[in-house]
């Protein structure tokens, strides 16, 4: 259903209904069989008590009224302890279907629930409540184990770079060059193989998680909101933020024009994922989630690569503002986006081939140069 557009557009009708009916119809038998047996379970069961009875019934009316060796009470007695005893053996085979799918279900529920969190605290971290000087990347190397062949795949090699405080740092480069990764090694998604990422002079794994990512504000390329108000999202990462706050950070952020002109204002619920708003709106609320937190160290990952134009300038409008104050590393495809940055790193197939400002390297003429002039009009 998702995918309804594309289907049209592509004449997919047939295969996709051809698809779904395998699929549905395996299933369709798969529950049919299941039912006919568990449906079939009690009537059976029923049956068979009852020929059970019989069976005994004649047995002892033989022993009684024949050979004499019970008596009629003793007999009757026994019927009705046995009758006693079948309805129970009746309710293990309703268990003996409700078993199996109740530990199916419980299985897939685990696999999420009990989950090891990889990334955990050391038995005694530092805490730490303020940015004073830099981040530094000491020789990092960061690899992920390929499923196919288990061996290390080198995604950043040997990156070395230092990011003084209220400087902004763009990274710029091929998609798969370890743009992403490199970003989310600050906030310790992942944790290097090799070497180290400081701040101020701390490595991030001697840090407790929660006082590193206290100091650090995210703003992604795909805007992640929840099924909440406005005023719920933006206040997301400060609960105790005031009305009067939650609005200022909407107009630093260019939002609070759209944001009361909505149907309840501020508490107008905003959708699933925020389905209700465009791809700029969404992302200048992410955007105001973030001033609101008002981090030391702000991390930019791709924020206005999926927005057109008009969009793009009033989101662009909304992280210089945001940028002003503070520790900025930025990823971005459109370097019109960061190019009065304090320092671009260009990287290539995991290393950092070249660095400077936009001007020095439009001067060397190389990568930076190239992909410059690929996004010129």
């Amino acid at each position: 259903l998702g995918g309804l557009r594309i289907i049209k557009a592509f004449c997919a009708e047939e295969k996709m209904n051809k698809r779904f009916n395998q699929v549905n119809s395996s299933y369709r038998d798969n529950i049919m069989r299941v039912n006919i047996r568990q449906q079939m379970a009690h009537p059976m069961s029923e049956f068979l008590g009852t020929i059970l009875i019989v069976v005994v019934l004649w047995f002892g009316g033989i022993l009684v009224l024949d050979y004499g060796r019970i008596d009629g009470p003793t007999i009757i007695f026994y019927l009705v302890m046995l009758y006693s005893i079948i309805n129970p053996l009746k309710e293990f085979s309703k268990a003996s279907y409700n078993i199996p799918k109740g530990l199916a279900s419980m299985e897939r529920i685990d696999k999420i629930l009990q989950a090891e969190v990889e990334i955990k605290d050391k038995e005694t971290p530092e805490h730490i409540s303020s940015f004073e000087h830099q981040i530094e990347f000491r020789h990092v190397s960061f690899a992920y184990t390929d499923r196919k062949s288990a061996e290390l795949v080198y995604v950043l090699k040997d990156i070395n770079l230092v990011i003084p405080k209220g400087k902004t740092v763009a990274l710029v480069g091929q998609s798969g060059s370890g743009k992403s990764t490199m970003v989310d090694l600050i906030p310790r998604y992942y944790d290097v193989q090799e070497g180290e990422v400081l701040i101020d002079g701390i490595n991030v794994k001697d840090l407790a998680v929660h006082d590193l990512r206290m100091l650090i504000g995210n703003v992604n390329q795909e805007a992640i909101l929840f099924n909440a108000s406005f005023k719920d999202n933006i206040r997301f990462g400060k609960t105790d933020a005031t009305d009067e706050e939650i609005a200022n950070a909407a107009k630093i952020a260019n939002a609070y024009e759209f944001i009361t002109k909505s149907e309840k204002g501020f508490d107008t619920n905003i959708g699933d994922r925020g389905g209700r708003l465009s791809g700029g709106q969404r992302q200048r609320v992410s955007i105001a989630r973030a001033i609101l937190k008002n981090p030391p160290i702000l991390i930019l990952d791709e924020a206005t690569s999926a927005l057109d134009t008009e969009s793009e300038r009033l989101v662009q409008d909304a992280l210089e503002k945001l940028m002003k104050t503070r520790t900025t590393v930025a990823v971005a495809h459109r370097l019109s986006t960061i190019k009065h940055a304090d320092e671009i790193c260009v990287l290539h197939e995991g290393r950092i081939v070249e660095r400077g400002t936009h001007e020095e390297l439009i001067e060397k003429k190389g990568y930076y140069k190239k992909l410059h002039d690929m996004q010129q009009v």
